[in-house]
């Protein structure tokens, strides 16, 4: 197979030499390579090299054919034909047409551009799609395939993907999964989507312990990790117990010298033995004592070191927990109930959406990005009133998380936020909730500005669910964008666990799974 790209030996670092990995070797063909680790392990950082916009710390990078990146992030005055890196050429041609072309345009012009064109819009999902429409007034599924469009039109040999699903809704998900599956080169993404790990041939992890690679997509890398994990944390008990042993062989060593000790003191009051002799056994029993002091020591120090390197390779390998308070929700009490609710949302109106949660039922909210998913949410936490209709909700039982965990103060530490927002707990009950949530002695100070996705989430969720009253019912708003696979577990294990009330925005599939959403409405634009 022939390799578009080869890394050998590659590593890297932050700007303030932070090292990111090391001695990554690579080969990427026609193949869907996909790359996961935690926020900051230097997926982004790895693309970028293999990109050739940064150079690597160490090691090198050999390029074997062509390279693409997928970019979703298009400036909003741009036209569709500017994306597509067609403009020129279609000015040149339409020139031509009039009558009014310049020798150069009759040399130059490219007469098979309008009908490629034509041909990736329709294999996008776009026929007929306007090329002087400005991205503004693309929603993200269109803008996600008129991107994809402009990579048909260049065909590179490997294609770069960054968490191409970031921020998609279903079609979107759906047009970057049949280009992976489609694409006749090779496919490098990053990515935290199961969905679309699952498709990939090969699985690079990122890790602060090093690189591995797995053969298969999500589900075979799951069950190797999981055993990992599994094989870790058995690790620090045989280390305990190989401690353990040498500190009694020790002692078996101090209880036979000193066995030894008194049958030679013994001895010595005698009276019968030569003083020479004396001597030499008081020699040989300083040197006895320093071999075996020295044996203990090293043998002692071993165990220690395997211990200690058990310990930390399980809080590497295996995620923290997170442990929610039972909320208490009556089993059968209405919780959120909406009837003919609309709004309206610039000139345009949404709904009427109609609906009841009751007890602890949980329900996930789907639809094309722009129907009111979000606005639905608020419109349920009273953050905005119904233009028709009626809202009903257990008053001061309800919280709600958004994408980017706004009602965190950036400037603030995870402790004082905490406080700010639940004032009727003192200190030490503030410390105890934050570390429920992992955010335990120091960890608690940390600015919120400096957290990770992940972190931020989690935070958001201390604040929320660690008070005195947790909410019966939780509102999250696409909760898993921006965080890690191993985040996403971690929350999904203790949403799954809460006793309370969910009501979830999401696009991710095996997410609303995971947390239990049997109910879903589909919101259309």
């Amino acid at each position: 197979m022939t390799a578009f790209l080869t890394l050998d030996s590659l590593s890297a670092a932050t700007p303030d030499r932070r090292t990111l990995f090391e001695n990554l070797t690579l080969s990427v063909g026609a193949e869907r390579v996909g790359l996961v680790g935690r926020n900051g392990s230097g997926k982004s950082t790895l693309l970028r090299i293999a990109a050739g916009e940064i150079a690597p710390l160490a090691g090198s990078v050999a390029r074997g054919g062509t390279i693409g990146m997928l970019v979703q992030n298009w400036a909003d005055d741009l036209a569709v034909s500017d994306v597509l890196g067609a403009t020129a050429m279609l000015g040149r041609c339409a020139r031509i047409l009039r009558g009014d072309g310049s020798d150069e345009d009759l040399a130059e012009a490219d007469w098979t551009l309008e009908p490629r064109i034509e041909a990736a819009l329709a294999q996008t999902g776009l026929p007929g799609f306007a090329l002087d429409r400005v991205m503004a007034s693309l929603s993200g599924g269109e803008r996600t395939r008129v991107a994809i469009a402009r990579l048909l039109l260049d065909a590179p040999d490997l294609l770069l993907l960054d968490e191409p699903t970031n921020n998609l809704d279903a079609d979107g998900r759906t047009a970057i999964g049949a280009l992976i599956a489609g694409w006749r080169g090779g496919v490098l993404v990053a990515s935290h989507d199961r969905t679309l790990l699952e498709a990939v041939d090969r699985i690079v992890e990122l890790t602060p312990v090093g690189v591995r690679i797995f053969g298969g997509g999500w589900s075979a890398f799951a069950s190797a990790r999981d055993a990992a994990r599994a094989r870790a944390g058995e690790e620090p008990e045989k280390a305990s117990g190989a401690m353990r042993g040498a500190e009694r062989a020790a002692q078996q060593r101090r209880e036979r010298k000193d066995r030894r000790d008194g049958a030679g003191r013994a001895f010595a009051a005698s009276g019968s033995a030569p003083k020479i002799l004396l001597g030499r056994q008081a020699e040989r029993a300083e040197n006895s004592v320093g071999r075996e002091s020295h044996l203990a020591g090293r043998l002692a120090a071993a165990a220690a070191a395997r211990l200690e390197a058990a310990r930390a390779q399980v809080e590497i390998v295996n995620p923290f927990r997170i442990d929610l308070q039972p909320s208490g929700v009556p089993a059968n009490r209405e919780v959120l109930a909406m009837e003919g609710a609309t709004i309206r949302v610039g000139g345009r109106r949404l709904g009427p959406w109609s609906f009841a949660m009751r007890g602890a039922e949980r329900v996930g909210v789907t639809g094309p990005n722009g129907a009111g998913k979000s606005s639905l949410l608020r419109l349920a936490m009273g953050a905005i009133e119904p233009g028709e209709g009626t809202v009903r909700c257990a008053e001061g039982r309800l919280a709600m998380l958004d994408q980017h965990v706004s009602l965190l103060a950036p400037g603030e530490t995870i402790l004082e936020n905490f406080q700010r927002l639940n004032p009727g707990l003192d200190a030490q009950a503030a410390h105890a909730a934050c570390a429920r949530f992992a955010f335990r002695n120091r960890d608690a100070h940390q600015p919120v500005a400096t957290l990770s996705g992940g972190e931020r989430l989690r935070a958001g969720l201390a604040c929320v669910l660690g008070g005195a009253r947790p909410p019966w019912l939780l509102l999250l708003d696409e909760p898993t964008n921006h965080l890690d696979l191993e985040s996403i577990e971690v929350v999904e294990a203790a949403l799954a666990g809460y006793d309370g009330a969910l009501l979830v925005v999401s696009h991710d599939a095996p997410f609303m799974e995971a947390i239990g959403v049997m109910r879903q409405m589909r919101l259309e634009r």
